[in-house]
């Protein structure tokens, strides 16, 4: 089973994904620059969500600072441990893994900022790149530094990084470098959303006055730039729900992780310049496929350019209806299908099924995921 996303939402001027010049990130599609959000912007929208719909168990950590994190549980664990002798086990359990920790290197201007008491010494090494850990990984890993006398075997600190993943880490998986069976394949994939429109690049030419300099000067204490757009964008996730069966072992948590993220990518934004533009909209329209044969992204419906009508949006919605019927007709038809709204202008929408509020529709798809699998009801 498959469950396919699809939302149509419109943003004002906005920045919310910079690329390294500080503009808007974009794309060609359909021989047109489109406003373009990565899927790591909206993926790291989405676990901000789960802070609030998940339990700390269910969640993880992506860190090089593993160190750290093993020698603050081990702290808890057993408050009487020395500090330099809690590091020691950390890393060596981390070093039982097949991970390179490296030791914190100072600049020379920072060695001297510690030589003359001005800075404090870093206390942790780090590992050498990025690992995303589950909650319940980090636990059972500190147990085991505390528990084992000196480096532990490579089995044992398998076992203990290799289960539990939690929600978080069975979503959107796992790669360590230097320890593939380590490895945890993603149970989701998210397309960069694109606008359904042309867009033309616009800069923001911007002033700031010295409040406390009034009297002498009358220009401006700083001038800026800084570039946006506004878009109406067409966004599609799915979620392999046999791979994240898989990854977890336990279909309750499955169909959780499941409402977990289709509430999550519908209601997140990514967070880029949020202070300066203020971009908090909500989709127009929500589509939610279950597919039993293969995921379907309907991006095609926007291949040509939605021309501006009034608007992008009721053509918008209208399109990626259209599409739907299109690959349907074709033989990829969905199992079952969902939809929300969140203004008129997605009421085309309604024209696959009745739009539900969006708790519903969460709902409804955690229970057609229950219902796949054996003894399961709907």
């Amino acid at each position: 089973m498959f469950v396919d996303i699809h939302v149509i939402q419109s943003v004002p001027p906005s920045n919310i994904n910079r690329d390294d010049t500080g503009s808007p990130k974009t794309a060609y599609y359909g021989g047109v620059l489109r406003s373009r959000v990565s899927s790591q912007a909206w993926k790291k929208a989405v676990r901000g969500s789960f802070a609030t719909t998940l339990k700390t168990d269910d969640l993880g950590v992506r860190t090089k600072q593993a160190v750290e994190k093993l020698v603050g549980r081990m702290t808890q664990l057993q408050p009487e441990i020395e500090a330099a002798q809690a590091q020691s086990r950390a890393k060596l359990v981390l070093e039982a893994l097949g991970m390179k920790v490296d030791e914190v290197k100072l600049t020379r201007t920072q060695q001297k900022a510690v030589d003359a008491g001005e800075a404090s010494a870093p206390a942790y090494g780090k590992t050498q790149y990025l690992v995303f850990w589950s909650n319940r990984q980090l636990d059972r890993l500190a147990r085991l530094a505390l528990d084992t006398e000196g480096k532990p075997s490579k089995a044992h600190a398998k076992a203990a990084a290799d289960e539990e993943h939690g929600i978080e880490v069975a979503l959107f998986g796992r790669m360590v470098a230097d320890a593939a069976d380590l490895n945890v394949d993603a149970a989701v994939q998210v397309a960069h959303a694109i606008s359904t429109h042309a867009v033309t690049p616009e800069q923001d030419y911007y002033t700031a006055v010295d409040d406390a300099n009034v009297e002498e000067e009358t220009g401006a204490g700083m001038i800026g730039v800084i570039e946006f757009n506004s878009s109406t964008l067409y966004r599609f996730a799915t979620v392999d729900v046999a791979g994240l069966h898989n990854n977890l072992g336990d279909p309750e948590a499955t169909a959780r992780a499941v409402e977990a993220f289709v509430n999550g990518f519908v209601a997140s934004m990514p967070t880029g310049k949020q202070n300066t533009f203020a971009n908090r909209t909500v989709p127009e329209a929500v589509l939610v496929c279950v597919r039993e044969d293969r995921p379907v992204n309907l991006v095609g419906a926007f291949e040509d350019a939605v021309d501006n009508d009034g608007g992008f949006t009721r053509p918008s919605v209208a399109r990626l209806v259209a599409e739907l019927a299109s690959v349907s007709e074709m033989g990829f038809t969905p199992a079952a299908v969902f939809t929300a709204r969140g203004s008129d202008r997605g009421a085309a929408i309604g024209d696959v099924a009745s739009p539900l509020p969006l708790p519903d529709l969460v709902a409804s798809v955690g229970a057609a995921v229950r219902g796949s699998f054996p003894g399961g009801s709907q």
